[in-house]
């Protein structure tokens, strides 16, 4: 093949500018990226790059893994769990710090995408492409514009997330470091010795870590909301008397908290949790979906990011090693046969891992269960990835002797 190998990510976000940060080394690939918005943005405020995603990005190039620091990242410590409510409220019910090896490291969003970005030449940066539709033949792909224009590329690959199943809903607040510590406590919030923490209650939890080289602190409250299961809303609001119903019996703390960051105003803006139900495939032809298109997951894992960076890792190696566009696709289906049973695997462990951790209305939390509740991480953090990159390679190897085979009857 005398031409690059054209390569379309269709969606600006953190998934496909890392796929687009990662294919950046590879001369012989023609990569664009189109964003529907006006410019390139995140609406999030901070997600976690857990080990297994570090780990990812230092074999997609050391450049990758300094982007963390650019943008601000703060490793934590520490990882802490504890109980808020019922018996035992105020004790730990388990932890892990950082003398075992890298834990999690919490960026914000915006900061990141813009780092991961920096780099890239404008030409192949293309903001208010909404994408309409797409024509695929065996080889090619047609990508058609609201705006009216077209891109052809031979690999189209797609991120950005369709409506799933199950909900449950969130609040979350960017805060000054020091009025996120005034209002938790300085021994709960302290940048030289930067934890996470995840409070569990009946019914309710919260979170907090610090981000952005400690200027800022995250603070999250979750909820189950079993009647919005069938429902297909992506936000909901949230009334401040709601929100101190639901904390009124916490540790004294904690309710402070909660209405010193979140309740001052009369209402704030929630979001549902959703997940991908199990797809059958990743990949169709010359068609892949990578990132929260893929398996959109629930946040309990705090692992859509870092399957992400997976995916960016096994994609721009499988696609880096593709000179035509038999072996493009042939990489897309070694991707598809690597990635989609890890993947599965952490969205449903999140959801799993999230009844966990709200408990249950009935029956209260269940103790039980949640000891050695961080074990439920230990296959999602302990992956060895260049194990997981090079059996991803020997899979495409795989794929193309079978084209060879079936071109040679």
């Amino acid at each position: 093949m005398s031409r690059p190998l054209r390569i379309a990510i269709s969606g600006g976000g953190l998934a496909g500018a890392s796929l687009m940060q990662a294919l950046l080394k590879y001369p012989h690939l023609d990569v664009h990226i189109f964003e529907s918005a006006s410019t390139f943005k995140e609406s999030g405020m901070a997600i976690g790059v857990t080990r297994n995603a570090q780990a990812a990005l230092d074999l997609i190039s050391p450049s990758a893994s300094q982007l963390l620091q650019r943008a601000g990242a703060v490793p934590m410590r520490g990882v802490r769990f504890m109980i808020a409510q019922q018996e035992g409220r105020g004790e730990v019910i388990d932890e892990v710090d950082d003398k075992t090896g890298r834990l999690t490291s919490i960026v914000h969003r915006a900061a990141y995408l813009q780092e991961l970005l920096a780099d890239v030449p404008k030409e192949r940066l293309h903001a208010a492409k909404k994408l309409s539709s797409i024509d695929q033949n065996a080889d090619s792909v047609t990508l058609h514009f609201t705006d009216g224009t077209t891109h052809e590329c031979d690999i189209l690959t797609i991120p950005r997330p369709a409506l799933g199943t199950r909900a449950c809903w969130l609040v979350m607040t960017l805060q000054p470091y020091a009025k996120a510590r005034s209002s938790i406590g300085q021994g709960l919030v302290d940048s030289d010795d930067a934890r996470e923490y995840s409070w569990v209650g009946n019914g309710s939890y919260i979170m907090h870590n610090v981000l952005s080289n400690g200027e800022l602190v995250r603070f999250v409250i979750a909820s189950s909301d079993p009647e919005e299961k069938a429902s297909d809303h992506w936000q909901r609001s949230v009334s401040a008397d709601e929100i101190r119903k639901l904390y009124a019996d916490w540790l004294p703390h904690l309710k402070q908290a909660v209405d010193e960051l979140l309740c001052q105003d009369a209402e704030q803006s929630g979001i549902y949790l959703w997940e991908h139900p199990p797809a059958k495939t990743y990949v169709s032809g010359p068609v892949c979906v990578m990132g929260d298109a893929a398996h959109a997951t629930t946040a309990w894992h705090g692992s859509g990011g870092g399957m992400s960076i997976e995916d960016s890792l096994i994609l721009s190696t499988l696609l880096g090693r593709a000179t035509t566009v038999t072996e493009a696709q042939a990489g897309l289906r070694a991707y598809d046969r690597i990635r989609r049973p890890r993947t599965q695997r952490i969205v449903e462990s999140s959801w799993v891992t999230g009844k966990m951790l709200l408990g249950n209305e009935k029956s209260g939390l269940e103790m039980k269960r949640l000891k050695n509740l961080l074990s439920r991480w230990d296959f999602i953090l302990d992956i060895d990835m260049l194990k997981h990159r090079d059996e991803a390679i020997q899979l495409i190897d795989e794929e193309l002797a079978k084209e060879k085979l079936a071109t040679a009857i």
